[in-house]
C-alpha cells in the first residue's frame, strides 16, 4: 500500500511544484513587460494609449486565467 501512495504524492508535488514555477513565471513576465511600455507622460498620443490599454487587458485576461 505505501508503494502505490507514494507516486501519488510524487505527482501532487510535482504538480505544485510546476504550478508554483509557472505563476513565479508569469510574474516575471509581466513585469519585464511593463518595463517595455513607455508611460504616459504624454495624454495626446493616441498610440502610446492604445499600447497601454492593449497592455492592461493582456495583464488582465492572463491573471483571470485558471489551472
Amino acid at each position: 500500500m505505501a508503494q502505490s501512495a507514494q507516486p501519488t504524492h510524487s505527482l501532487a508535488t510535482t504538480r505544485e511544484d510546476f504550478s508554483e514555477y509557472v505563476a513565479h513565471l508569469q510574474l516575471h513576465m509581466a513585469l519585464q513587460a511593463r518595463n517595455l511600455v513607455p508611460t504616459l507622460n504624454n495624454k495626446g498620443d493616441r498610440r502610446e494609449t492604445m499600447l497601454h490599454q492593449t497592455q492592461a487587458n493582456f495583464e488582465k485576461q492572463v491573471s483571470r486565467q485558471g489551472f
